[in-house]
């Protein structure tokens, strides 16, 4: 049906959006501007302000040809499979947005099914990820990390973990004692970001702050080559103040 434009009431615009939105929806292939004014009756002046905005907010996106396609903020809306690809993207695009904000390589990590898992990553020519010389999942005990998902656990799980994945020394650096180990965990503010200075590799400085939602356990972490250690508590205090929300609102 056919809508004659009202730009003084809000509510119409919203009617409009919505209506342009259904018109990009019913072309999975893309749809023209032109194609969109004929099924929704909009005057291309009025369309264009409104297809910027939906632009602008993601909820649509043009392709290569100028057709309009659905975008990733409109899928999230959803639910299942397609959900959780918009979700990854999404998310992939912030931390790269992340990576490039602090100068440093971003990861997720979580503790899934008793294991550290990075499960998404960004990192760059300028902005090289930690050489994972020793299995992450074997390195919660030295790793920013690990160190971080451990913190959220009781002392039980931490236990636990430790009797599956024995401490060992990676470098000169590393806690090797149960017992200090747990007392540094136990010490580390809610509030502030957990360090690893060459704990688990050196030549590498680590940060990470939680990232926790009901019984998730997860965190967002940053690293940096040694040369730029005197930047790691600059940046890891924006991965904490700025990021974290952010990334947790997708992430979990």
């Amino acid at each position: 049906m056919a809508l004659k434009p009202e730009p003084i009431a809000p509510f119409h615009s919203v009617q409009y959006a919505l209506r342009v939105l259904e018109a990009v929806a019913r072309h999975a292939g893309g749809v023209t501007d032109t194609q969109i004014g004929r099924e929704t009756g909009l005057p291309l002046g009025h369309l264009s302000s409104l297809l910027l905005m939906l632009r602008r907010e993601g909820y649509v996106e043009q392709v290569a040809d100028g057709a309009y396609v659905v975008g990733d903020s409109l899928v999230l809306l959803g639910s299942g499979a397609t959900r959780r690809e918009a979700l990854e993207r999404k998310l992939q695009e912030t931390l790269r947005e992340l990576r490039d904000s602090v100068g440093a390589a971003v990861y997720i990590s979580r503790y899934i099914d008793g294991e550290v898992k990075i499960t998404q990553f960004a990192d760059g020519p300028r902005t090289p990820a930690v050489n994972e010389w020793v299995d992450f999942r074997s390195a919660a005990h030295a790793s920013a990390v690990g160190k971080c998902l451990l913190t959220q656990l009781d002392q039980n799980g931490r236990r636990d973990h430790l009797s599956r994945h024995k401490i060992a020394r990676l470098t000169s650096r590393t806690i090797t004692n149960e017992k200090v180990l747990f007392s540094k965990l136990d010490s580390q503010p809610a509030s502030v970001p957990v360090l690893d200075l060459q704990e688990y590799a050196v030549g590498t400085v680590c940060a990470a702050v939680p990232l926790t939602a009901g019984s998730a356990v997860g965190c967002l972490a940053l690293s940096l080559p040694i040369e730029h250690a005197h930047r790691l508590r600059a940046a890891a205090d924006t991965l904490n103040r700025k990021a974290a929300p952010v990334v947790l609102s997708l992430a979990i």
